[in-house]
């Protein structure tokens, strides 16, 4: 197979390759800093020592696997015959001329071979005491270190000295041969041949030294073409140490980077041949380049077959059966194969021999490459699970996801539900219980040293299954067996495994605990949580659910999966899962947790599973018998729990609800939940009707008038005087005429007295911020307040602060306290938050406009460099009331930088839909403003600024005298394109609306854009939803602008056209004329259950869709007819697809919405759960669970046709000819059975 080589080596001399002395390299991954390999003196290997009578060398092989050619850039395998047979003269390093005769040019050879000669047999000698010393070293080591101490230390210096001479010698070598073989200019043939269409070689740089081509800067400025033929000539040349040709590799890494298109005019008859001498070569380090640089030339499946005509499979499985250190090229061979997945239909090039090495390699539980071979078995899996099936894979995954030590647990989990998914892939599985492997970490009680990862793992694997629909059906499918087996894993007596199996539930279910949880499991009473400081008021409840009681429009997906889990876990045996875990558990915060777990089970149950369930539930059928009976044993237990849930449904109901409006840095809501305040902030208000007795001694007890040292008052006290007893005029005269309190806390906060403003803006310190915007809020309230207040210096020095970053004021300072370091730094952005405070009152205003504070806000949001100065400014204040405060607000929209209009547009959003009251007027006149000032920004030059308008608009037209009004607008959308689409929806819901629409000739061409394709195309827009909420896992705990927005869309259906037109029944009479839902039921109606072309799947997704969105409205109700009812409930429960079940098990919620569709569903054995009103909630749910959770699993055996393409495919092993070899061969081979091993190699000895 491979000739033209010397007797040294064979073909099969490669299993010998030598792995080097073990030397350690740093630069391994592709992310270093310059991309190559880190370079350091190399050694010869083991077979270069035991070579005798030689010199020894250190070459790359020059045996190929690939036939040898006489193609230009090809060279022989022995460095003498390049002495003479040279058609080109070589080049000295250095010398720019050319040597003027062949005389001259052989004798300066002649004498450069003895040069080479003398220096390999120093190498020789200085191999020869280095591996003395190293086997000196060895048994050194073996002895006890304390008698061996000084020895070791001085063979360690000897080994260190002869690396450094053999370094040495290395590079003369390398210099006597750069200047022997170089080669010059090559003709303009040999460039064609080495790149196909290359440029060539500029006249002026034919005598340039290699070493100056390889400058950096240079290489930019020159042709990548030429770049690339030179490398490639450099790498030709023979013998030298392995960094030259790493290095070399490295260059033409870094030149695929800067060129991408590069590497899709390679010519590989050249090029390849370089790449396989590389992979053919002793050194592991010069291998590993090898296969980096091939994985950088891959371009499409026709690169990869070419790639394994150089028998690169071979190499690759070599490579990866090598001991672990040769890490480097194990490591590079399977980023190799890894490169393989990037390409289109790449997978299909990866042969089974390779995919069965990666096998044993995932097997062997010590191998640093165990996680990374896992996970390409994984990504093999996904796209073409037949690989994996026949090359044994799925046994080696399925212990991976049952030990529970592989890190990456969900990723594998998400495999497997790929292959589950259709009946095609699912073949391969045998009957799931594959992915059942994932419980095996809690219902094994045994433990051991890594239990704790290995919960964890399988925690996260399980709740990846949770959240998908193949994942649910096996964990619910049997009666649910899989699910009982976690909920009785309940039992074992470990608190690790119960936490997180209940927070593996509270994930399940999108339970999103209290922010008084933590208190509540660290054992805190209920009846502190219910002040009324901490808990909305009525009012505010009303108004913030306002925005979405009576909208028909938002239907959360993930809400009625999470009822789907919820009935499967309750039928399962959730409840007394979790009450016997009450009884059993002995640690108060995991059974406090469970009580909390179960009073949310039982919530939830009662608000979205139908009454026919939900009622055995509530009645708690396992605590109740033993709280009514006192002699049995867990009397007590049941008791205390049953108070303890009703406790908890009292908290819950009073409780926070909802998303903070923090808008700016500073905005500290007059509501601030539990979670936020600190210490004892949490305490009740002190009463405003506190005698002057009392209010002296509290005021004494702040130590405000004891001491300067604001660090030792007492904040919380403080706090809870200015909005208590202040609040009453009687008690605020007093502490202003009657002590000194309010002069040393104003004192406190004035900017020049450098105390307040000059506090380090840490979370902390926040309390400060609190207080002061609780003092204004106080101030301006009363008469007296408000007297004191414009007599204060506070606001003037404030005004005098502004000034100094208002360029228009005349006022300057080399520090000023608004600067943008101090904003950062100090607490001086919080006296925003007072101002803002003081803007929500007229009062307040007007002793602003006194310091002519506004007049300076107008001057501020012009600055161009101070964008933190005005989103604080903008963020803190109050537009509530019509003042000069909307203006301000009006110019950042319009004359801001892109920043700040995008800032100052979602400012808005708490105006339009949020809970902030507005005043005097009714709320639709107050919404005028906003509405006005959201459609002007819909004409903003930057569409990114348009986008948060339009999702604006969206959300306040929910509200109907909202959308009338955007409406009455008449705002022009055409410009935005599919931006504005989901507004223009919205316009359909209304009769004036719709007529708007139609005038402008909307309805009938988007009607017809839905039909042809953009019904389709909503497809992926509502899976994508989904899958962002959850996969993406937005931030739950960032309040910042651009987070509530997209909050509010998280698993929601998005809007749909025929949904809208459905509204009105002007929008039913068009979609009847058109004859567009008749399409859509015929396309449901034909489609068969065991379909799985993806085509066909999304057609009929889409169809499901609109009919579903038709359905939901009570006017497009009557559109549905109980046969098309009948086969969407047909393919929820019996598709063999199983994403299709899913979607029509979602399209069956949305028509359970409509009155006429749940009736229909209740004849088809499907209920849903009902408000207060009687109205449906959407969250239908079969009456029989096992219909959905049906699966059939094809056989797995393989027919004969399979396994003869399978033949032809994949080549047999070559026959050698001769029998004798053909013996030894076959013998090797059975070395490999353990059962003819011993018999092997008796054979082989004779």
């Amino acid at each position: 197979m491979a000739s033209g080589h010397n007797s040294a080596f064979s073909a099969t001399s490669i299993q010998h390759r030598a792995v080097g002395d073990g030397r350690s390299y740093n630069s391994l991954e592709d992310n270093t800093a310059d991309g190559s390999w880190a370079e350091s003196a190399t050694r010869t290997g083991r077979n270069a020592r035991s070579e005798s009578g030689g010199s020894a060398t250190i070459g790359l092989r020059a045996g190929s696997l690939a036939p040898s050619s006489g193609a230009p850039g090809s060279f022989s395998s022995e460095l003498k015959s390049m002495k003479t047979s040279r058609s080109t003269t070589p080049r000295p390093e250095g010398a720019p001329a050319r040597r003027p005769s062949s005389l001259t040019e052989h004798d300066e050879l002649s004498s450069t071979e003895e040069r080479q000669a003398v220096i390999r047999d120093k190498i020789a000698k200085e191999m020869k005491i280095k591996t003395g010393t190293e086997n000196m070293l060895e048994a050194l080591l073996a002895k006890n270190p304390k008698h061996t101490k000084d020895q070791r230390l001085r063979v360690e210096s000897e080994l260190s000295s002869s690396n450094r001479k053999l370094a040495e010698l290395h590079h003369e070598l390398e210099e006597e041969m750069l200047r022997a073989q170089a080669p010059s200019t090559p003709p303009r043939s040999r460039l064609s041949s080495l790149f196909q269409g290359g440029s060539m070689r500029s006249p002026t740089r034919n005598n340039i030294p290699i070493e100056e081509q390889q400058i950096p800067g240079e290489a930019e400025m020159e042709s990548p073409t030429y770049v690339l033929a030179e490398t490639l000539q450099a790498l030709e040349i023979e013998g030298m140490s392995p960094d030259y040709y790493v290095e070399r590799a490295n260059s033409l890494v870094e030149l695929f980077k800067r060129h991408p298109t590069l590497k899709y005019d390679l010519e590989w008859s050249v090029f390849g041949l370089r790449v396989q001498i590389m992979l053919l070569s002793d050194s592991k380090e010069a291998v590993a380049a090898g296969y980096r640089l091939t994985r950088y030339a891959i371009a499409d499946r026709k690169s990869l077959q070419i790639i394994r005509s150089l028998h690169t499979d071979e190499l690759v499985i070599l490579s990866l059966v090598k001991e672990s250190k040769a890490s480097i090229e194990r490591e590079q061979a399977l980023k190799f194969v890894r490169a393989f997945l990037d390409v289109k239909d790449g997978v299909r090039e990866i042969s089974r021999a390779v995919v069965r090495t990666i096998v044993s390699v995932a097997e062997h539980y010590e191998d640093r490459l165990r996680n990374i071979s896992i996970m390409t078995l994984a990504e093999i899996l996904v796209k073409d699970p037949a690989l994996i099936a026949y090359s044994g894979g799925f046994a080696t995954l399925h212990d991976a996801l049952a030990e529970g030590t592989f890190g990456a647990s969900e990723s594998l989990i998400a495999s497997f539900l790929h292959v589950l998914d259709t009946p095609h892939s699912r073949k391969h599985l045998r009957g799931g219980c594959e992915l059942e492997a994932v419980l095996a970490p809690f219902t094994d009680s045994l433990s051991d040293t890594v239990r704790n990862g290995r919960l964890k793992s399988s925690a996260r694997a399980i709740s990846a299954m949770l959240k998908t629909w193949p994942g649910l059906i096996v964990l619910a499918r049997n009666g649910a067996q899989p699910l009982q087996s976690l909920l009785d894993s309940l039992h074992y007596p470990d608190p690790q495994a119960r936490d997180l199996i209940m927070e593996l539930l509270f994930d399940a279910l999108r339970i999103k605990p209290p922010s008084w949880s933590s208190s509540f499991l660290a054992g805190r009473r209920l009846t502190t949580y219910g002040r009324v400081a901490n808990l909305r008021t009525e009012t505010d409840t009303k108004q913030a659910r306002s925005f979405y009681d009576d909208d028909g429009n938002r239907f959360d997906l993930t809400a009625h999966f999470s009822t789907l889990i919820l009935a499967t876990l309750v039928d399962a045996g959730l409840s007394k899962a979790l009450s016997d875990l009450i009884e059993d558990e002995t640690d108060l915060a995991l059974r406090r947790k469970a009580t909390l777990l179960l009073t949310e089970v039982l919530k939830l149950a009662h608000h979205s599973l139908p009454q026919h369930i939900s009622a055995k539930l509530q009645v708690l059928p396992h605590l109740l018998p033993a709280a009514i009976k006192f002699d049995v044993d867990n009397h007590d237990v049941s008791t205390s729990t049953i108070y303890q849930i009703e406790s908890i449904n009292r908290t819950l109901a009073r409780s926070v609800g909802g998303v903070s409006n923090g808008a700016g840095r500073y905005n500290v809501d007059v509501d601030i939940s539990a979670s936020i305040l600190t210490g004892d902030q949490n305490k009740e208000k002190l009463s405003p009707a506190m005698d002057e007795t009392q209010f002296r001694n509290a005021i004494l007890e702040t130590h405000v008038l004891n001491t300067v040292n604001y660090l030792k008052w007492k904040w919380d006290l403080i706090h809870r005087i200015v909005e208590g007893p202040l609040t009453n005029p009687k008690r605020l005269e007093e502490g202003i005429k009657g002590s000194k309190f309010m002069k040393r806390l104003m004192g406190f906060y004035r900017p020049f007295k450098y105390r307040f403003s000059m506090l380090p803006n840490t979370k902390p310190n926040q309390r400060y911020v609190r207080t002061g915007c609780a003092l204004m809020r106080t101030l301006v309230q009363l008469p007296e307040g408000i007297k004191y207040l414009a007599e204060n210096k506070f606001l003037r020095q404030v005004a005098e602060c502004l000034a100094q970053v208002d360029r228009m004021s005349g006022l300057t300072s080399s520090s000023p306290l608004f600067s943008k370091e101090q904003m950062t730094n100090t607490l001086s952005g919080g006296y925003f938050a007072m101002l803002g405070v003081l803007s929500g009152d007229a009062n307040g205003l007007a002793m602003m406009e006194r310091w002519h504070m506004l007049n300076m806000f107008y001057h501020i949001i012009e600055l161009r460099d101070r964008d933190d100065l005005i989103q604080t400014l903008l963020g803190n204040m109050d537009y509530a009331k019509e003042s000069h405060l909307r203006v301000i607000l009006s110019k950042a929209l319009t004359t801001g930088s892109k920043e700040i209009r995008i800032f100052a547009t979602r400012l808005l959003r708490k105006y339009a839909v949020g809970n902030v009251p507005l005043s005097s007027q009714s709320a639709t006149g107050n919404a005028d403003w906003v509405v006005k000032l959201l459609v002007t920004q819909l004409y903003d030059p930057d569409v990114s600024v348009c986008q948060v308008a339009v999702k604006i608009l969206e959300e306040a037209c929910n509200q109907r005298h909202y959308l009338e009004f955007v409406v009455k607008c008449r705002p022009s959308l055409d410009h935005l394109g599919e931006i504005g689409a989901p507004l223009l929806l919205r316009f359909l819901s209304t009769s004036v609306g719709y007529h708007y629409l139609d005038g402008l000739d909307y309805i009938t061409q988007e009607m017809d854009d839905w039909f042809l394709g953009r019904n389709d195309a909503y497809v992926g827009l509502v899976e994508a939803a989904l899958s962002r909420a959850y996969v993406d896992q937005p931030r739950r705990n960032s309040f910042v602008p651009e987070d509530l927005v997209d909050l509010q869309d998280i698993g929601l259906v998005p809007p749909h056209f025929y949904r809208e037109l459905a509204r009105t029944a002007e929008g039913c009479k068009l979609l009847e004329q058109s004859g567009h839902f008749n399409e859509f039921a015929w396309t449901i109606r034909d489609f068969q259950l065991d379909e799985e072309d993806t085509e066909a799947l999304l057609k009929v997704k889409g169809c499901l869709w609109a009919v579903g969105n038709v359905g939901s409205m009570e006017l497009g109700a009557p559109f549905l007819e109980p046969d098309i009812v009948q086969h969407i409930v047909k393919i929820a429960e019996s598709a063999e697809v199983l994403t299709m079940r899913g979607t029509a098990f979602f399209v069956l919620g949305l028509i359970s919405r409509s009155r006429h569709g749940l009736k229909v569903l209740r004849d088809f054995g499907w209920d849903s759960a009902l408000d207060h009103k009687g109205n449906s909630l959407g969250l239908s749910l079969p009456t029989d669970f096992n219909k959905l959770f049906l699966v059939d699993f094809p056989s797995h055996s393989r027919n004969p046709d399979s396994k003869r393409t399978s033949q032809e495919k994949f080549k047999e092993a070559a026959m050698d000819t001769d029998p004798t070899n053909q013996k030894i061969l076959k013998l090797i081979v059975d070395m490999g059975n353990t059962v003819l091993s011993k018999r092997a190699a008796a054979d082989l000895h004779k």
